[in-house]
């Protein structure tokens, strides 16, 4: 009886995890093994035959001057985007829970950017950089707005930055409504008995109760900037010369443009090296600071 109850419990289970398996496999896995075997493959060109060799294509990746320049350049990127973009989305997050007044209509407004493709958002900010904004500049004499932002290294750097933002906050702060809802209510009633004010609250009960929050939140920012690529390519094209080529652009570019794909492939997995480890950290040092309520 024992066994029969089990293998239907197996049989269960199977039935409903194997789609998902299987698609994950055949999108995730199996995608991920090939690309790997690549980079041991010498392939001067998509068509060519493949010959083994060695580790040398990751010697050339190491070698390569230009993508440690554009992981540099991505990592700088990403500390400005998940320390703006966690701190407003926790900060719009806070508000549209507080009892403001409008407050669902604030969050489908604010949540809007999130829903717009990266090619799509890219092309509408670059108008706005290169027309819009120009234009009112020069209407009420504000200089900075005069500048051609796009063709400036520093400014189409601060630009890439400004549309990150705008798209992602949205979505962080979701996530944080989510851990604000969920604030256990006698906890914040027995901090307000025993005196905090509102900021001891906010630091000492509400953000280490929110930790779990910050880990998805920082998580995810993470993972996205790192592997950005739409709207690098749809607002700066990598320009002005290069200076804002993120390191997904660069492995496109050298991949694809300079048909040196097991290169590419190797400084791609390199790079997902690189995202996880740092993701495993984070996540791991978040976990620990985490507490119960």
């Amino acid at each position: 009886m024992k066994k029969k109850h089990l293998a239907s419990k197996v049989g269960n289970q199977l039935f409903f995890t194997t789609p998902t398996i299987i698609v994950f496999a055949f999108t995730v896995l199996i995608p991920f093994a090939y690309g790997l075997y690549l980079t041991f493959m010498n392939m001067p060109n998509i068509s060519s035959t493949l010959t083994f060799n060695g580790i040398e294509n990751y010697i050339t990746a190491f070698r390569d001057v230009k993508f440690w320049k554009a992981l540099l350049l991505t990592v700088r990127y990403v500390l400005a985007c998940v320390i703006l973009v966690n701190v407003l989305g926790f900060g719009l997050g806070y508000l549209v829970t507080s009892g403001l007044r409008g407050q669902n209509f604030f969050r489908s407004a604010l949540f809007t950017p999130n829903m717009i493709g990266g090619l799509v958002m890219g092309y509408i900010w670059q108008f706005i950089f290169v027309q819009s904004l120009p234009t009112i500049g020069r209407q009420l004499g504000i200089e900075i707005l005069r500048l051609g932002w796009l063709g400036d290294a520093t400014l189409a750097f601060l630009a890439m930055v400004i549309v990150t933002i705008w798209q992602m906050s949205g979505y962080m702060m979701l996530i944080f409504i989510a851990g604000f809802v969920s604030l256990p209510k006698d906890v914040l009633e027995a901090a307000s008995i025993d005196g905090a004010n509102g900021w001891k609250r906010m630091r000492y009960v509400t953000l280490p109760l929110m930790t779990p929050s910050f880990v998805i939140t920082f998580f995810l920012t993470l993972r996205n900037c790192f592997m950005v690529y739409d709207i690098n390519y749809s607002l700066t094209g990598g320009g002005p010369y290069q200076s804002t080529q993120m390191v997904s652009m660069y492995i496109v570019q050298k991949a694809f443009m300079e048909s040196k794909f097991a290169v590419g492939q190797a400084e791609a997995v390199i790079l997902f090296v690189v995202v996880a480890v740092i993701s495993l950290i984070q996540v791991s040092i978040g976990k620990k600071r985490e507490v119960d309520a």
